[in-house]
């Protein structure tokens, strides 16, 4: 019968790799076997490894948003010299608009054609601002008619 690359490795490697702890062992350093608890490292605040994923997740998600809320504030801050305005831009976010920034940030995430699509729509909408705001001052420059 054919063997493959990946069936050719002997019984020797298997067991240096095993005891090595790079292998399919089990026991510390593997991550497949109990732990000792003699050993230096992060001490977790639940002995059940589900209860601790989902404190990590939700301290992530946490910060996450609490960095980007700073995040979103200092540019607006920056760009309008107005703090009061930043809080209502950034803190008074209806839902829908809340709803389109999820859709879009999930669907970039998931694979890359829908990033291609949001970063797309997003230079777009680049462009036609920028488009407006020099029509704004076309339109400011240009003298009135009736006007001397």
């Amino acid at each position: 019968m054919a063997r493959g690359k990946l069936a050719s490795v002997g019984k020797r490697a298997k067991e240096a790799s095993v005891s090595a702890g790079t292998g399919t062992g089990t026991g510390p350093g593997t991550g497949t076997g109990p732990v000792n608890a003699d050993q230096p490292g992060l001490k977790l605040p639940s002995p059940n490894a589900s209860t601790n994923l989902a404190i990590a997740d939700i301290v992530l998600r946490a910060a996450g948003g609490l960095l980007r809320d700073r995040l979103e504030k200092g540019l607006i801050t920056r760009h309008h010299d107005d703090d009061a305005k930043a809080h209502r831009l950034v803190d008074k976010r209806g839902l829908a608009a809340s709803a389109a920034l999820w859709g879009a940030s999930h669907l970039a995430r998931r694979s890359p054609i829908g990033f291609a699509v949001v970063v797309g729509g997003l230079a777009a909408k680049v462009f036609y601002d920028r488009g407006k705001g020099l029509e704004a001052k076309r339109a400011a420059k240009k003298p009135r008619d009736g006007e001397s």
